[in-house]
């Protein structure tokens, strides 16, 4: 291919003729039109007015045979604006991917001359060749006299305007039909919540599924570099060939459809709610779903406290540490005070209680009196070594991966309990109960991890056997006893949940959790301002569950 002039970032302004005087005009305009001198060595006159017929049809011959043979420097000396012809006939080759141009003048109509254009486009594998018609005018220069093409940006192409520049790109990635794990069709108009969701999957896994963009020929705006509109209000690119269509994707993904309907109806019966469903032994998603449609997806990338559903990791932190036992007695006093005073929802107690019946009836209390007995550091390191909370997931699409930092006096406490500092997401409570259930960490992912070679993050190490076992027997109490037991109801016997109530300052009611699974699915709601978790969120994840 021939190679013009090099310009920035591959891109070459359409030249607008400049209107400045003398200096917007071609060197070839400061010597006489033929070069001829007078009889006695004196330059001769200028020619003036309109060029003939003979100049227009030879400057028009000469202009095009020098542009289709690649003589960009040539070209351009026969024009008024050497300089902004000369960039635009080299972006012409350069970043428009012209290879080879066969130019056809024809019948001059004054001082116009229509020409068509045959352009073979070639942008990696792909080639196309280009035709369209266009035309140029001829003026004589006013400095010399000389027949000159009258540059303008529409000689290279008539949609061209003044500030464009010609490309050849790839353009948006490849159409894709996201499948469930089944293989049935998911679209947006069916199951509106993965509206934020599709869109990822297309961009980050269009071409590795098999999928190819389009590639087009673009007049593109000055300010819109890569092909889009600016933040300044430039315009959009305007495609003026498609060399290629491009070729769709057939994408499987972890979501199984009939879960994702159950969901959907779900959050639907709350102005606000947010759910997540996933299989506990492979952290496979098989459902996320918002009453709330925007391009934010709460589900996925919400950050708020937890409440209690956090004693899920609180207990396992406790068990490890040897500092409670399901059995052993543990008061549930009204208060407790650690840095600050803590108290149960409706300021309930039971001070026969043991550390399983603390935590069905989810008592806040309890909990707070083992603070002292724990490091300050301890909760947020069970959380990210055995939970997997804080490390860098790679599902497949944007998600928040949970925060439990360390902390000290009261801020250690409330933590225990789900407040403070700590922010979850749907997802990274649902994996919370996937993990009690399945006793090690999976990271959750929606499109297999072999499709694109990453790997899935590994928590540094798993549950204890044993006191994994004793976990799903306090969720297992709360699901059939607890909190939980309205919720679950009619669920079966491989079951275990967790409710959480978390206040949030300024809010008139505390958002609802609601975590819980039944056999190999886990799933885990929130809905802002709920209200108990049992309650509001319940309902939501025992409707998934029942789906899956």
């Amino acid at each position: 291919m021939h190679k013009g002039a090099k310009i920035a970032i591959g891109v070459v302004a359409a030249a607008v003729v400049g209107a400045a005087g003398l200096g917007a005009y071609n060197l070839v305009d400061a010597v006489a039109g033929d070069g001829s001198t007078g009889a006695h060595g004196e330059p001769a006159p200028l020619r003036t007015g309109p060029p003939t017929a003979g100049e227009i049809k030879k400057t028009a011959h000469d202009f095009l045979a020098a542009w289709e043979s690649g003589d960009t420097a040539k070209a351009a000396g026969l024009t008024d604006n050497s300089g902004a012809a000369s960039a635009a006939l080299s972006g012409y080759r350069e970043a428009a991917h012209v290879e080879k141009v066969s130019l056809k003048p024809g019948t001059p109509q004054g001082a116009k001359v229509p020409f068509s254009v045959s352009a073979e486009v070639s942008y990696g594998s792909q080639r196309s060749t280009w035709t369209y018609d266009s035309s140029l005018d001829v003026v004589r220069g006013r400095s010399t006299g000389a027949a000159l093409v009258d540059w303008q940006p529409a000689v290279v192409h008539p949609q061209l305007g003044r500030g464009e520049t010609l490309r050849t790109t790839a353009g948006a990635p490849p159409q894709v039909d996201a499948l469930d794990r089944n293989g049935a069709k998911l679209d947006a108009k069916d199951y509106p919540s993965l509206a934020s969701v599709l869109p990822q999957l297309r961009k980050r896994f269009g071409e590795k599924a098999g999928g190819a963009p389009g590639v087009e020929v673009q007049a593109v705006p000055e300010g819109a570099a890569g092909g889009a509109a600016d933040g300044a209000g430039a315009a959009a690119p305007k495609t003026l060939h498609v060399v290629s269509k491009g070729k769709p994707a057939q994408l499987k993904t972890t979501l199984d459809a009939g879960v994702q309907r159950a969901a959907e109806a779900a959050v639907n019966l709350r102005d606000d709610a947010s759910v997540v469903a996933l299989k506990a032994s492979t952290g496979e998603i098989l459902a996320v779903a918002n009453s709330k449609k925007t391009e934010f997806n709460t589900a996925l990338m919400g950050q708020t406290a937890p409440g209690s559903t956090m004693k899920i990791i609180t207990s396992a932190m406790l068990l490890e540490a040897g500092k409670a036992s399901p059995g052993k007695p543990l008061p549930c006093p009204k208060y407790a005070t650690y840095g600050m005073r803590f108290h149960n929802v409706e300021e309930s107690e039971n001070p026969g209680a043991t550390f399983a019946q603390d935590f069905a009836a989810s008592c806040n209390t309890a909990f707070i009196s083992l603070a002292g007995q724990v490091g300050d550091g301890a909760l947020a390191a069970e959380a990210r070594d055995v939970f997997g909370l804080g490390l860098e997931w790679k599902t497949g699409v944007a998600t928040f991966d949970g925060s439990v930092p360390a902390e000290s006096g009261a801020g250690k406490a409330a933590a225990m309990i789900g407040q403070g500092k700590v922010q979850m997401s749907a997802l990274n409570v649902a994996s919370m109960a996937a993990t009690v259930r399945a006793g090690s960490f999976h990271q959750p992912y929606v499109v297999d991890p072999s499709l694109d070679g990453r790997e899935l993050t590994r928590a540094p190490r798993a549950l204890p056997g044993g006191v994994a076992e004793q976990l799903r027997g306090m969720m297992h109490l709360t699901a059939t006893a607890g909190t939980g037991a309205r919720a679950m109801s009619g669920l079966g016997p491989d079951t275990g949940a967790k409710t959480g109530s978390a206040e949030v300052d300024g809010q008139p009611k505390p958002n609802g959790w609601f975590t819980a699974y039944r056999g190999d699915v886990a799933a885990a709601a929130v809905v802002p301002q709920g209200g108990h978790g049992g309650d509001s969120a319940g309902p939501i994840v025992a409707s998934v569950l029942r789906a899956s």
